[in-house]
């Protein structure tokens, strides 16, 4: 099973809106608020390369992006591709 990890906050519909995306995919994903813990902001500033904005996506520890670039994924077949790596 592929690991999915978001970094999000509570009032993002980005974030959201991946979620329903990823879910409506049948996916599960753990979910990383860096709202209410500044470390882990930190954390995805790090991972992302210094991404401020949610969501960011990663998958099987690799780098997807935001809403927009997760959509590129699914829509290009990409997706399929890193969620395999993980099966």
């Amino acid at each position: 099973m592929s690991k999915i990890e978001v970094y999000s906050t509570a009032v993002c519909p980005y974030c959201v809106a991946a979620k329903n995306l990823l879910k409506s995919k049948g996916l599960e994903w753990s979910e990383v608020r860096v709202d209410t813990d500044p470390a882990q902001r930190d954390a995805m500033l790090a991972r992302s390369n210094g991404h401020r904005t949610v969501p960011q996506i990663f998958i099987n520890d690799q780098f997807v992006g935001g809403y927009d670039e997760l959509v590129a994924a699914d829509r290009s077949g990409k997706l399929t591709q890193l969620l395999e790596q993980g099966a």
